[in-house]
């Protein structure tokens, strides 16, 4: 039986006898109730055989009446045989959306996506014909991007949709969008989103190369083929910028990156990306350079805090002392009378504690959540602290902890930073400032090291010298945006140039490209 079903999966060309492309249709689709079949005739003699065949959701009752298959087969009715032919053969119905297929195996594939296939007897290739396809969620807000200011559309599941949405912001016939498909069962359809004039192919060549590079059941949702394309898969720090905001992904093709969208995943990949990337937000640039400055200095400080904090406050008060003021010292040790666990297992209750609150919060469905996630802690810390297992400097320091974290814009690379934050519980605990100095070390020899599809992970701090020193300018410190003249390293080298400031008729630039 199996060596049929493979033998029937083999490549065959459409024939003009339509009872042989009905007899390996209807083979190939046995046992599928959710596939329609049709038989009809066409032509004013209705002597021609026609077999329509579409996925039962993606066909509405009045499909044949009111879509643009039911006009085209309409025109058909009112043909000759002859005439028909002729009209398939050219195309002269000026169906733009109709899409020939030569093979079989190709139709059954075309029909998976959510339109019609059609064959005509006489006709030797099979014709898909859009319809109103897959049902899928309509456009949202965006829950995890919050901004101040922009739109707030969000990515939904169809990619024809999300890709849509980039179109719709980027008119610009440089847009590029490469389609290909992903999982051997699945069939995915995924696009890679790049600007002409602007990205490095070589990027997208890369991407496109470590997609060959696996083979898989199934993908749904990119977040599977972000793990089977990162180069360095052992590093906590994401190699991919992910994001629900169609504004944000549009920023980045206009600075040079490229965006791959998944069908079936509101998240788009974005690539490739560094540190100082998760930093920004869309709201950076659409307010005023003093307060962007101001918040994005905060998620840098909030960045570090979120990792070494309770590391820092483990090495001072169990080891180096001497380096706190004597009366904070004494305000350290008489809030901790009568606790009866060293400060690392207070440490880590409290963490793991607001750990579980912050998992419970994110199952527990709607204002339950977070409901759950504020009063929990809330409890648990005085709690806690009345019945003497922890002391109050412990909660303020786990709680200052949990709200950098919160501060870090995007998801994933916060994730980094809370795994990060035990690793340097464990190194204070055993080593105090030595071995919290280690974990710093460490850290930074691994982020030095980290690419991003050749990009450095630490740049512009590292390499800042590849761009002539111009994009550090936007990393600590947002600029006015007139002073933004070039876009960013991983824009080809003879475009960096993105904004020419206009006076009495003549273009000016203070960096022009040389």
């Amino acid at each position: 039986m199996q060596e049929k079903k493979e033998k029937l999966l083999e490549d065959k060309e459409v024939s003009k006898d339509i009872e042989q492309n009905i007899a390996w249709w209807k083979q190939l689709f046995s046992d599928c109730a959710d596939i329609k079949m049709r038989e009809m005739y066409l032509g004013k003699q209705m002597d021609v055989k026609a077999f329509l065949s579409y996925i039962e959701i993606t066909g509405g009752k009045d499909m044949l009446q009111e879509s643009a298959l039911g006009k085209m087969l309409s025109r058909l009715k009112e043909m000759s045989s002859e005439e028909l032919g002729s009209a398939l053969q050219k195309n002269a119905l000026g169906m733009s959306d109709a899409t020939p297929f030569s093979t079989l195996l190709d139709a059954a594939n075309g029909m998976l996506t959510g339109d019609s296939i059609l064959f005509v007897d006489g006709f030797d290739q099979a014709l898909k014909i859009p319809d109103k396809g897959y049902p899928g969620m309509s456009l949202q807000e965006t829950e995890s991007e919050k901004a101040l200011r922009g739109s707030n559309e969000g990515f939904g599941t169809s990619i024809k949709q999300n890709t849509a949405l980039i179109r719709k912001r980027l008119r610009s016939v440089n847009l590029k969008v490469t389609e290909c498909k992903c999982g051997r069962q699945s069939n995915t359809n995924v696009d890679i989103l790049y600007m002409e004039n602007i990205t490095r192919y070589a990027v997208v060549e890369e991407m496109q190369e470590r997609l060959r590079q696996f083979e898989i059941d199934g993908v749904q949702d990119s977040g599977v083929i972000e793990q089977l394309t990162e180069t360095q898969w052992f590093s906590p720090f994401p190699q991919f910028q992910t994001t629900r905001r169609p504004d944000r992904a549009v920023m980045a093709l206009l600075e040079g990156r490229a965006v791959l969208l998944s069908d079936h995943s509101p998240e788009a990949l974005i690539f490739p990306t560094d540190y100082n990337s998760f930093i920004k937000t869309t709201d950076d640039y659409y307010t005023r350079w003093e307060i962007a400055t101001f918040t994005r200095a905060l998620r840098y400080v909030a960045s570090v805090l979120s990792m070494i904090l309770p590391g820092l406050y483990l090495a001072m008060t169990n080891f180096h002392t001497q380096l706190l003021p004597t009366k904070l010292l004494l305000s350290f040790a008489a809030a901790r009378q009568g606790v009866p666990f060293p400060g690392v297992v207070e440490i880590l209750l409290m963490e793991l504690s607001f750990e579980l609150l912050r998992e419970a919060g994110v199952r527990l469905p709607g204002a339950m959540g977070n409901t759950i996630g504020i009063v929990g802690g809330l409890i648990i810390g005085q709690a806690a602290v009345d019945a003497n297992i922890v002391s109050p400097m412990v909660v303020i320091v786990v709680a200052f902890t949990a709200l950098c974290s919160f501060a870090i814009p995007n998801e994933d690379f916060a994730t980094a930073f809370r795994l990060l934050k035990f690793a340097f519980i464990g190194l204070a605990a055993a080593l105090g400032f030595y071995g919290f100095l280690l974990g710093i070390l460490v850290l930074l020899i691994h982020l030095a090291q980290l690419e991003s599809f050749g990009v450095p992970y630490l740049m512009p701090v590292v390499g800042a010298e590849l761009s002539g020193y111009k994009d550090a300018q936007d990393t600590l410190i947002r600029p006015p945006m007139w002073s933004l003249h070039r876009r960013p390293i991983y824009a080809k080298r003879n475009n960096r140039i993105r904004l020419r400031i206009k006076k009495q008729g003549k273009n000016t630039n203070t960096d022009r490209e040389k």
